[in-house]
């Protein structure tokens, strides 16, 4: 699995050119995972188990997939059988697991709050929930989440600020702008496209090239996580992979293999 380093990996001339200039680094890791649906237990010693993978390799912040900890259904009855209120003990639970797990986390869970299903992706630190996101920009398919308003932004080693968008976010440019306007300098994207196969096979390429836009409109790296595996007449083949400012592919998990890739992000002094 790719693992790119200042020493060694394919932003290693770019490190090298910041030199001095640098204020420090932040290792950031995404997973490209199977998908697991209606079974938390199971997402989290998934989550568990990357973030071991995660620890070993020095990562400071690991992102996962999309509603990853219920799966991604959109379904009335399994979203309402299996969202979570972020102060509910069944969410607290949760968080005492993960409280051993030494990378930051960010990873979907699907939300209820307040009679309403949201979308959302959770930062959880050492076993404290730091914050969430809500999706703003819901598919047509989506009509059991209520569309998120905020953008919030949060900091990493108290050195890297960065955003999250997710999946459809990207295919427009305001989400990440939002993020960007808030001095972020990454932008993290927890996806989910296990599709069917004509559709999973049009959007192949296309997945890159949207948040490739994104990268270079706003200045911001990009890291993005992803399911991978087939269900039935759907297939996902990723990618989970980090993308810098310039829109370019830096490394990536390939498609239709399970695996981490990690990566050092440059912080400039303020």
């Amino acid at each position: 699995m790719p693992s790119p380093t200042p020493s060694n990996g394919p932003n290693a001339g770019r490190m090298a050119e910041l030199g001095d200039k640098l204020a420090g680094v932040v290792r950031v890791g995404a997973c490209q995972t199977p998908e697991i649906l209606a079974d938390p237990d199971t997402a989290l010693g998934c989550i568990e188990q990357f973030a071991a993978q995660g620890a070993d390799r020095g990562a400071d912040l690991l992102l996962f997939p999309e509603c990853f900890l219920q799966g991604y259904l959109t379904d009335d009855e399994h979203v309402s059988r299996y969202a979570l209120e972020l102060d509910s003990s069944g969410f607290a639970a949760v968080l005492r697991r993960l409280a051993p797990v030494e990378p930051t986390l960010v990873f979907g869970v699907s939300e209820a709050d307040s009679g309403h299903f949201f979308n959302t992706a959770v930062v959880v630190d050492r076993g404290r929930l730091v914050g969430r996101y809500r999706k703003t920009r819901l598919m047509p398919g989506e009509t059991v989440f209520t569309a998120g308003e905020d953008y919030p932004t949060f900091v990493v080693r108290g050195l890297l600020r960065y955003g999250i968008n997710i999946c459809s976010d990207t295919q427009f440019p305001e989400p990440a702008a939002r993020v960007a306007s808030q001095g972020a300098t990454l932008l993290l994207v927890a996806a989910q496209n296990m599709m069917r196969r004509p559709t999973a096979t049009r959007f192949k390429d296309l997945h890159h090239s949207m948040r490739a836009e994104r990268a270079r409109e706003t200045g911001m790296w990009l890291v993005s996580a992803d399911v991978t595996g087939t269900r039935e007449d759907r297939i996902a083949y990723g990618p989970t992979s980090v993308l810098s400012p310039r829109g370019d592919v830096m490394a990536q998990v390939p498609l239709q293999t399970t695996g981490i890739v990690v990566a050092d992000i440059p912080v400039m002094p303020r």
